[in-house]
């Protein structure tokens, strides 16, 4: 039999195929090094956009904010307003309430009774004065407790002294004022 020698080409054969999956397993590399390349690029864009979108977003939240504090602000300044408008309101319709105190001081005093000081904190109002005797003080306090402008009144002091020979009497007495729309709802 005739003997063939194959080993060298066998040898070419083995040397091709393993140059072959050189080939193939370098281009497997730079394509799984690609493809983890274009997959980074992919995912760093991703990220860039939603960092970008982000940034817009912190844009306009931060504007909105600056939006919600100035209506906030502009809330504020309503109540305010409407604070004032409401206490100026008040004040006209509490207006006639003065005049009709001093026109009722002026009827609940008895004669030989002198005011020397008349103040009103809220509904409160403190007199002070000078009477002829005590008993006139009582008077005036059954005067103003008989007002339909005036009610509840208290003695706070009462002081005899001599002047000369007349015999004074100093008082601080209060009373309560009857608020006008309390007053129009009494009234028939």
């Amino acid at each position: 039999m005739a003997r063939i020698n194959l080993l060298p080409w066998r040898e070419e054969l083995r040397q091709k195929r393993k140059k072959e999956f050189m080939v193939a397993l370098l281009g497997a590399i730079v394509l799984g090094g690609a493809t983890v390349y274009a997959a980074k690029l992919t995912v760093q864009g991703w990220i860039s956009n939603q960092v970008e979108r982000n940034n817009i977003l912190k844009a306009e939240i931060a504007e909105l904010d600056k939006q919600i504090e100035e209506i906030s602000g502009l809330e504020a300044q309503k109540a305010r307003l409407l604070a004032r408008m409401e206490i100026i309101d008040q004040l006209q319709r509490s207006r006639p309430e003065s005049v009709h105190l001093f026109d009722e001081l002026v009827k609940t005093l008895p004669d030989g009774v002198y005011l020397t000081e008349v103040r009103q904190t809220g509904n409160r109002i403190e007199i002070k004065g000078e009477a002829q005797s005590s008993t006139r003080v009582s008077a005036l306090m059954r005067n103003i407790d008989e007002s339909p402008w005036l009610r509840n009144p208290g003695l706070d002091v009462v002081e005899t002294r001599e002047v000369g020979s007349q015999r004074n009497s100093r008082f601080t007495i209060f009373a309560y004022q009857v608020p006008m729309s309390e007053y129009l709802e009494g009234t028939p």
